[in-house]
Formats: C-alpha cells, sequence, structure tokens
C-alpha cells in the first residue's frame, strides 16, 4: 500500500470540479439515451454509428473505423450494426484491398440516412436544452476547450472524432 501522504489530494475547489464532472458524465448521456430511444426509437450509441455513417464519404466506414468513431469495442459495434440492419439502415459488405485481404465496411442506406434526418431535429434540441441553452457563448468556448483538453489526455487517439479544431486552421 501507498503512503497517504504523498498522494496529491484534491483541494476543496478540484473536488466540487471533479463531482459536477462526474455528475456531468454520467446524467447527460443518459438523458440523451433516453430522448433518443423515446423520440426515435435508437439508443445513443446506435445513433452515433448513424450519424458518423452519414458524414463520411459515400456513407460507408470500415468497421474497425467506425468502432473509433462511436467510441465503441469492436464486438459492442458489430452487435449494434446487426440492430441497424434489422431495421435496414445500415448494410456490411467485405471489401479487399491493397494492403488487406478482407476488411468489413458499414455503408448506411438510404432508410437509415432518412431515419438519422429524422432524428436529428430532436437530438439537437436535448442537446441544446441541457447544454447550451444554460451557457453564455464564452462558457461554450471554454467548454470546447476544456473537453478537447481532458479528451487529448484521457484518449489522445479519439483527436480525430472532434473534426477540425481552430488551431488547425
Amino acid at each position: 500500500m501507498s503512503d497517504s501522504t504523498s498522494v496529491p489530494w484534491l483541494s476543496d475547489e478540484e473536488t466540487r470540479a471533479w463531482k459536477a464532472l462526474i455528475s456531468v458524465l454520467t446524467t447527460v448521456p443518459a438523458a440523451i439515451d433516453a430522448q433518443l430511444k423515446r423520440d426515435s426509437g435508437v439508443n445513443f450509441f446506435e445513433y452515433s454509428i448513424l450519424s458518423a455513417l452519414s458524414q463520411a464519404p459515400d456513407r460507408s466506414v470500415r468497421m474497425g473505423a467506425l468502432a473509433h468513431l462511436a467510441a465503441g469495442t469492436p464486438s459492442r459495434i458489430s452487435h449494434a450494426v446487426s440492430r441497424l440492419e434489422k431495421h435496414g439502415w445500415v448494410e456490411r459488405h467485405s471489401v479487399e484491398t491493397a494492403t488487406e485481404s478482407r476488411c468489413v465496411w458499414a455503408t448506411l442506406t438510404d432508410a437509415g440516412w432518412d431515419a438519422v434526418v429524422a432524428a436529428a431535429p430532436d437530438h439537437v434540441r436535448e442537446a441544446r436544452r441541457l447544454v447550451f441553452d444554460v451557457l453564455t457563448p464564452d462558457q461554450v468556448g471554454q467548454l470546447a476547450a476544456i473537453g478537447t483538453q481532458l479528451l487529448m489526455t484521457a484518449a489522445p487517439h479519439m483527436r480525430a472524432c472532434l473534426g477540425p479544431q481552430p488551431e488547425d486552421t
């Protein structure tokens, strides 16, 4: 067991910030998930898959890359894509490339496009209600900067999921 006197304990202000962050990380995703299930019949993870595919060239993404984009494991992606296939929203197909003998891609169907387009307005309204309507424009900028900084520390491989950043231009 380590010596507790060498632990850099959190100050009272850091403890308040930590509790607030943890509370946001547990309650906001649950609220978004509930809204999507209620209004669109998909959970947030499935919506993330549909959204990532809708933004991809040709509405297709390699399954491994899709796991990154939707922040899921390959197994979780596979199960979710299977559910989306049952709705006719996603199709899987194998592709052989010069560098790989076989890889599986997911493609958003026209019905899947319609589903994500139908789900997006209510999803955005809920994100706005829960987050953006209660923040000032300065706070939104601070949230983006803080979120990016925390992500770069916790999971730098997820940087591409944020899209272009102001410092990239």
